[in-house]
């Protein structure tokens, strides 16, 4: 079988490539939002601030957000230093689409990108204007000025998916992504973050593999997330003996309502290997971007099957209001 010599799970949010003094660009919005999703209920900003009395007001001080940048910069770095020097040959990354390339014509659950070529290309100035307050700056962490193509893997691609059909996966597949005026052109920034940060504009040859983990109707449940996992186990299984294949996971936590809690308990369960007590977090608690976490599900049962267990780099609770809105960022290797 191919041997899996990399494999990581990391959080991809704005705060990420935004420096914490700009924060408050964000902030902002936060209490005009109506629609904070919080542990499978919905409320606006006020709401939100009495629900979580005394509330974070501290947790969101400049000193507290320079000091968890400086965290979640040393993990990155940390990941991607692991990446490198795993030297790997080709590379499938697990991540979600927000409407960015898949929109009302298809949207599938599950698709593979075979394309070629993955190109990851800036958005136009009319595109940018339109992005919600706080996020324009942050387009740099996954889009390079000017942009950039990186190599696909075509053949890994077909193969992975004649393995996941015939384990029961009717997966789409896509050899380009769908342009128009009315979406982004390049790949979307679960997997530009990746190409950024943690492969340094320098990948292998990969695979993106969409999680339709976001968009109703048609979004896979917990369990089905798990089971695609142990698929993934047979498909690389199937690949050539002698490929070196890194596994990366692009998203969550809770965000941008930040669930301590919460992510403790997938995170512990994670850690644990436990599928179980992963399942039987409710789903109504992955609304919102919350819902990224899923992203990691498959990797976690991957990982299950090939005996081995994760290893938390770091997780970095990131506030901006005394309401706790912000994202919980996790960081997390597999041995």
């Amino acid at each position: 079988m191919a041997e899996i010599v990399c494999a990581l799970a990391c959080s991809h949010g704005p705060l990420l490539a935004t420096p914490p003094e700009m924060w408050d660009l964000r902030a902002g919005a936060d209490r005009q939002n109506p629609r904070h999703w919080y542990r499978g209920r919905q409320m606006d900003y006020a709401s939100l601030l009495a629900e979580r009395a005394p509330g974070f007001q501290q947790e969101a001080s400049l000193a507290q957000r320079e000091r968890r940048y400086a965290a979640c910069q040393r993990a990155l770095d940390e990941m991607a230093r692991r990446f490198r020097e795993a030297r790997a040959d080709v590379a499938i990354i697990l991540g979600n689409d927000q409407r960015e390339v898949f929109r009302e014509d298809l949207t599938a659950a599950f698709t593979v990108y075979a394309g070629e070529q993955i190109p990851n290309i800036p958005l136009s100035e009319e595109q940018v204007r339109r992005l919600p307050p706080g996020v324009a700056i942050a387009e740099e962490g996954h889009c390079p000025p000017g942009g950039a193509v990186y190599p696909g893997a075509r053949d890994t691609a077909e193969s992975l998916v004649s393995a996941l059909v015939g384990g029961g996966f009717d997966v789409a597949v896509s050899y380009r992504l769908p342009g128009g005026a009315d979406r982004q052109h390049g790949i979307p920034h679960a997997f530009g973050f990746i190409y950024r940060r943690i492969m340094e504009d320098a990948p292998p040859p990969s695979v993106p593999l969409f999680t339709n983990v976001g968009v109703p109707p048609n979004r896979p449940l917990t369990r089905r997330c798990l089971q695609v996992g142990h698929a993934l186990t047979k498909a690389i299984d199937a690949l050539p003996a002698d490929l070196r294949v890194a596994v990366i996971a692009s998203g969550g936590f809770t965000h941008f309502v930040v669930d301590e809690e919460l992510d403790r308990r997938i995170l512990d369960a994670m850690g644990d290997g436990d599928e179980a007590a992963l399942a039987a977090v409710p789903e109504s608690y992955f609304e919102g971007n919350t819902c990224e976490i899923k992203s990691w599900y498959p990797l976690v049962a991957l990982m299950n099957d090939l005996g081995r267990r994760m290893e938390l780099i770091d997780y970095v609770p990131c506030y901006r209001t005394e309401a706790g809105t912000g994202s919980g960022m996790a960081f997390a290797s597999w041995q």
